[in-house]
């Protein structure tokens, strides 16, 4: 079964981190990417760009509407992904608690309804 480990914490340069401040859980991310993958239920991850990078797109009224920056005003945000192939529930529980992440923020774990592959061009329950 896959899910996805959403990462959402406060982002770095909004709390006065610098690259220094941020080595350790880099670190952590390292070996929290390279346990997942000995495991073999490493997916995939992404680590987002901060959220002043990102453009909104709505169309409340029918017609579409761009907004810089996201939609919802809150401190956490959404920071990255982990997309896990593993038994269970309680396995990805098991992963998500050892997710650094964990530690100054929340991981929102999801299972995956679909996916798309465009080997087979179409979209599959995985």
């Amino acid at each position: 079964m896959r899910f996805c480990l959403l990462m959402h914490y406060q982002e770095a340069g909004e709390i006065g981190l610098t690259d220094e401040d941020m080595a350790p859980a880099m670190a952590a991310f390292q070996a929290y990417a390279r346990d997942l993958d000995t495991a073999g239920v490493l997916v995939t991850t992404q680590v987002l760009e901060p959220s002043a990078a990102s453009t909104t797109v709505t169309a409340r009224n029918g017609t579409p509407e761009i907004q810089d920056g996201p939609f919802a005003d809150t401190k956490e945000r959404l920071g990255g992904v982990f997309v896990i192939d593993v038994g269970d529930l309680d396995a990805a529980l098991d992963w998500a608690k050892r997710n650094p992440a964990v530690d100054w923020g929340s991981i929102e774990i999801r299972p995956v309804a679909r996916t798309y592959t465009g080997e087979r061009g179409e979209w599959y329950t995985p």
